[in-house]
């Protein structure tokens, strides 16, 4: 399939749903507790989406059973939301989708549990500085293996490594479109589809420690890396507008 160049109308409706994302993420930030259970969070991230105006669009899709996925410690996506209670200390990746007037919403954070370790804290800046240094790197024209490419080698560099497997992803009346975007290169980068204007997608690198191997919990959703260490999960929405690319997920007051 093609990759969809969207018109300016779409891309309005477009931010109006990452705009509920960045807004729901900084909310849950903001309000997230040692003491509460995952499954708080999820209630918690469902009701503020729905108060928006929006529908939390992981729930049922692929028969996900929640509206929050909630990535605790070594879970570095795809976590279901359990009655555990976080800790000071924890890491949580929070990562959530929403749809509204027929299009998607979709972005994460990894956040610090209360007090934690240095080396929690580079993990999470890992993931964080890798995205915005991506994105900041975007331009009409290179090839989406190249962004591939900024996204690896700057985890490679900061003594990360990227889980495979998993990927960033095309969205627009769908929640996952072309093209896949991973977080490492297979192949030239200097092959494969070109970054366009009106091109939407989103950027998640995925950090594990020593391990790339992706490992699936009994839960049949839960990814692990084979090393079973901790994990950092950040995403954005962007959309290639004047030829830049210009966050969707980004909430401001």
């Amino acid at each position: 399939m093609a990759i969809a160049i969207r018109k300016p109308h779409e891309i309005a409706k477009l931010k109006v749903a990452n705009a509920i994302v960045g807004k729901t993420l900084n909310y849950l930030q903001q309000n997230i507790q040692v003491g509460m259970s995952l499954q708080e969070i999820d209630a918690m991230g469902e009701a503020f989406i729905r108060k928006e105006g929006a529908t939390p669009s992981f729930k049922g899709l692929y028969g996900f059973p929640a509206s929050v996925c909630t990535s605790i410690n070594n879970i570095i996506i795809h976590g279901i939301p359990t009655d555990y209670c976080i800790q000071d200390g924890d890491i949580l990746g929070i990562d959530l989708g929403t749809k509204i007037d027929g299009y998607f919403g979709d972005g994460a954070v990894t956040m610090a549990i209360g007090k934690i370790s240095e080396d929690d804290e580079k993990l999470i800046a890992c993931a964080k500085d890798s995205l915005y240094y991506a994105i900041s790197q975007i331009k009409e024209g290179m090839r989406f293996k190249e962004l591939s490419y900024i996204l690896e080698q700057f985890i490679l560099e900061r003594g990360f490594v990227p889980l495979r497997e998993f990927c960033g992803h095309g969205i627009g009346t769908k929640p996952h479109e072309e093209p896949s975007i991973p977080n490492y290169v297979e192949g030239s980068a200097k092959s494969g589809p070109k970054i366009k204007n009106g091109m939407v997608f989103c950027i998640e690198p995925m950090v594990c420690q020593k391990s790339s191997k992706p490992i699936v919990l009994e839960d049949k959703w839960s990814i692990v890396s084979e090393d079973g260490l901790r994990t950092s999960h950040y995403e954005h929405t962007v959309a290639i507008i004047d030829k830049k690319a210009v966050i969707l997920t980004q909430y401001q007051e």
